[in-house]
């Protein structure tokens, strides 16, 4: 999408840009977030990226070094002389000789498959030992993932199988990237997340439920993609980034940054796929992002990035010349819920753009005030807005109030019934879909309050699915004391 304009409205040409989660040490928020590893002794590594993808908190590099038992070339062993085949033996030695049996016959690595190993790690070794950052701080974070690299090549040497080091030399080879100096061309940024994308995919064949790794590892794929533009080859590395993103969450389902990621990633590959895959991977990446919405309602990057995601589904359909399917949501309506996540992640954290000055109006079928089990034939579809305040019905009096205008036309003016369906922001308990069959037909919605439940009807499921992210949020900001922030943004 291009770049974040300062207009107020949507329909005035805005494009917002998308927000991914931070990645490993760095502070910026335009990129996705990145499992850091652990500590080193003695030296601390000073770094600011998450060590889980689900937290937000300082880490540092990781050792898991395995200690393994001597090699078996490292072990003496005695022949038998041919005048020593019908000698005595003792009990010592028969029990020493059948240990040195077990221990020649029980070592799962062979001589090549070190060898091999030892080859891989000098490659990589030579990739880190090369980069050469722009500042002394830089250089001296180099310094101590020099050290932590070699750790784990030792590991390795020693147990080929060590799923822990190959996935902590993984993550020193992708920070490794971030430290490289934009005028480096030796080692290149893309040569060191290659060769960490290369021990993300062996730890994960050796441990297929790490699920940090798979999250990692698309990080790094996507960070390639990048470095492609529009291309066929970043198209490929895009698709395995969703895929990674995919058994990330399918492994570990609490992850809205892994969410939020897969969404950004399906949105980068609708830019590259041809027109006619466009809309139904959009439509999915916006599903990514209510995902990790519904599991952190605060997180305002997601917020954020399904508010543009909806204004430039909004776009593409208006430019299409709109959907012939009545029960797909118009560009008007997209243009509003986009409306609606912006304002949000704004009052969250006041560094994003709205587009809009309204949050959230559209139809909904409501029964009479104060009769909420009067027959289907009583209940009205009229129209609701939502701010900061509360969810209101609007019924409007017509009362034939003449008054002559600067044209000189008369003009009619309609007033606002006191004696509407009014819910409190403060006031509410929780708020869900239900399928009630004593409702009307249509997607019911239920919001239960403190005075006790209102039942309302949406015109479809999925137009419920804005009204419902909305009153979600316009709660959680709420209940964060941001109602100030959002109320300023509304009225403004």
């Amino acid at each position: 999408m291009s770049e974040t304009t300062q207009e107020s409205e949507l329909q005035n040409g805005f494009q917002p840009q998308l927000e991914s989660e931070s990645k490993v040490d760095s502070q910026t928020e335009s990129e996705p977030e990145t499992k850091p590893v652990e500590e080193l002794k003695p030296e601390p590594v000073v770094t600011d990226a998450d060590p889980k993808p689900e937290e937000d908190k300082e880490s540092s590099i990781q050792s898991n070094e395995t200690s393994k038992p001597a090699s078996t070339d490292q072990i003496a062993r005695t022949e038998l002389r041919k005048d020593e085949g019908n000698r005595t033996f003792t009990m010592r030695e028969l029990l020493s000789e059948l240990k040195s049996d077990e221990d020649d016959a029980g070592s799962p690595y062979s001589q090549a498959s070190t060898q091999q190993q030892s080859y891989q790690n000098n490659a990589a070794m030579e990739l880190i030992n090369s980069v050469t950052s722009a500042d002394e701080e830089g250089r001296s974070r180099q310094r101590i993932l020099v050290y932590a690299a070699r750790r784990y090549a030792t590991a390795l040497e020693r147990n080929p199988e060590d799923f822990d080091a190959l996935y902590n030399w993984a993550l020193v080879l992708q920070e490794s990237a971030d430290n490289v100096s934009p005028d480096s061309t030796s080692p290149s940024k893309d040569a060191l997340l290659e060769e960490a994308c290369k021990k993300y995919d062996e730890a994960t064949r050796l441990c297929p439920t790490l699920h940090d790794a798979f999250y990692n590892w698309a990080i790094a794929i996507s960070d390639r993609a990048k470095m492609r533009g529009r291309t066929k080859e970043a198209e490929e590395l895009w698709e395995q980034a969703t895929k990674n993103y995919e058994k990330a969450v399918q492994l570990n389902w609490n992850t809205p940054q892994a969410l939020n990621n897969w969404g950004l990633a399906l949105q980068e590959l609708s830019a590259i796929v041809p027109a006619r895959e466009k809309q139904k991977i959009v439509r999915t990446a916006i599903s990514k992002f209510r995902a990790a919405i519904q599991l952190q309602f605060d997180f305002h990057r997601a917020i954020y990035n399904l508010g543009t995601v909806l204004y430039g589904l909004a776009e593409d359909t208006l430019r299409t010349g709109g959907s012939t399917n009545p029960k797909e949501v118009s560009p008007n309506e997209l243009y509003s819920q986009s409306a609606i996540y912006i304002a949000a992640a704004h009052a969250l954290k006041p560094t994003y753009s709205l587009p809009l000055p309204h949050l959230k109006d559209g139809y909904l079928t409501a029964p009479p005030v104060g009769n909420t089990i009067a027959p289907h034939s009583d209940w009205k579809r009229t129209e609701f807005f939502l701010n900061h305040e509360a969810l209101q019905q609007v019924i409007r009096v017509e009362q034939k109030q003449v008054f002559r205008s600067l044209s000189g036309r008369t003009a009619d003016v309609a007033n606002i019934d006191k004696r509407a369906i009014r819910v409190d922001i403060p006031d509410i308990v929780s708020v869900s879909a239900c399928a009630d069959l004593t409702l009307p037909p249509g997607a019911g919605l239920c919001i239960d309050t403190t005075h006790g439940p209102v039942f309302l009807v949406a015109d479809s499921w999925e137009y419920l699915d804005g009204w419902l992210d909305a009153i979600r949020l316009v709660y959680t900001i709420y209940a964060r004391g941001k109602t100030d922030v959002l109320a300023g943004i509304i009225t403004g």
